[in-house]
Parts: C-alpha cells; structure tokens; sequence
C-alpha cells in the first residue's frame, strides 16, 4: 500500500525546499521555496521519533556532506543518501549510517548508461543489491520520459521503459523517481508518469514532484494500486507549506500499518 515518505533536501549545507528545474551548476536562476532554520539532524529525529522509514537524503550540489553525515548520525540505518555517490565513495557513506545509497549521475557518464558503473557500484556494496536504490529521475521527452542527470538539467538517452526497468531492476532494492518537471511546483502529480511506473516495476518505488496535498496520497495509490509511495516536500508544514500538515502524513501511514 502506498505510503508516504521523507525527504531531507540540502543546497549549500541548509535543508532547503527549491524548484527542480531552476537547479543549475551556478544557481543563477535557483528558485527557492523555503529554506529551513534547523539543521539537517532535527529532521533526521523528527523522522526517527515517527518511525517514518525509507525517507532520502539527497545532497543537491557541494558543501553538503557535513549535513548529510549529521542527519545519517541522528538516525543510523533510518535514511538514504544520495547526491555525487560513486563507486569510490559508496562504502564511507554506508560507514556513516545510510540505510541505502542512492545512485543516478554516475550511472551516466557522457549521458549514456553504463552497465560497468552499475556493477562497480555493486561490486563495492560487496554485491549487496539491498543496500543500492536507483534514482530515475526524468523529464518528459515526446510520449515517454527520459533520466535527467546533473541537477536534472542533462537529459540522458536511457528511456524510463520496460525494457530497461527490468535490466536494472536484479541489481537493486527499489527505485527513486523525482519528476523533475513537477518537482517543487506544488502543481499536482504527474499522473501519467505515476500510473506508467506502476505498470512496469516490480520493485518499490518512490515518486517525488508536485505533491501538495494528503489527498495525493489518495491519488497515488488509486493510480498504482498501492504500488507506490510518495513524497511531499514543499506543501509540507515543516517545509514551509500549507497543503497538508507533517501529522496528517504521519496518521496516514499510521492508518496502514
């Protein structure tokens, strides 16, 4: 059944609620819904004090690793991470707590996939798929959408199909799909893309983008049968919003066991 699930966004080392598509390598355009005024970790112990488990920690840009391994400290084997992990660095990340790490960009070097990157990934996880979740981030591109890598503004030729769900889906534990093009927009979910994933994974998945209510969670689990979970960040009170309360996703998990 779906469930909701936490987020810990960071930008420059501040937990930070931003529109997607404005993220770039010099932030000149960033768009910035709210920026919080408690540290990564209080988010981590909010979490943890819930038992809201798969929530993600995803560092969006440099100057976020302090954050990030304070947030992992506060709740150990609560969270995942991603944001810059490689296979280089996966081992000190779970060292430092991570439930999961979460891994995108390095899978696509030049903006094309490499299964190599993928097994090197696994390989330093000492072939443990449990540990590895796959962010799939994407923009829609024509009738389908396509991974979005480097802050989401590099658009990858690795189409989010069948074909390719099920290449990916041995080699880890569940899926992270941001729409990017809905992502802090506070606009709705995008159906289309919620409902296409249902169809194609077997895996859990969580979506993230546009999510601004609790009836989204409705939504979300009539679209998917259940399937999927979601994320709300922005339209959260403790991000800031005014679409739905932290308590009222808490009760609704709650609610399902």
């Amino acid at each position: 059944m779906t469930r909701f699930r936490p987020c810990i966004d960071l930008h420059a080392g501040s937990v930070k609620q931003i529109v997607g598509g404005t993220l770039t390598i010099d932030d000149a355009g960033l768009k910035t819904n709210f920026t919080s005024e408690h540290p990564a970790a209080y988010f981590a112990e909010l979490y943890r004090k819930h038992d809201l488990k798969g929530g993600h920690v995803i560092m969006l840009g440099p100057n976020n690793d302090v954050a990030a391994r304070e947030a992992l400290a506060a709740w150990p084997r609560g969270l995942q991470v991603g944001g810059g992990i490689n296979a280089g660095n996966v081992k000190q990340w779970m060292d430092a707590g991570a439930e999961r790490v979460i891994i995108t960009s390095f899978l696509f070097p030049s903006g094309a996939f490499s299964l190599e990157r993928l097994q090197s990934v696994l390989k330093a996880l000492e072939g443990d798929s449990s540990k590895l979740v796959i962010d799939l981030s994407c923009r829609r591109v024509g009738a389908g959408w396509r991974v979005a890598m480097d802050r989401w503004q590099t658009i990858t030729e690795f189409a989010i199909n069948k074909g390719n769900i099920q290449m990916l889906e041995p080699y880890c534990k569940e899926f992270l799909v941001h729409a990017a093009d809905a992502e802090g927009l506070q606009a709705g979910i995008d159906e289309d893309l919620v409902k296409h994933l249902a169809d194609i994974c077997s895996v859990p998945v969580t979506y993230a983008g546009g999510g601004r209510s609790i009836q989204d969670l409705d939504l979300v689990e009539r679209l998917s049968g259940g399937k999927i979970d979601l994320t709300i960040g922005s339209a959260l009170d403790i991000f800031g919003g005014k679409g739905v309360t932290f308590d009222e996703c808490c009760r609704w998990n709650l609610a399902r066991g």
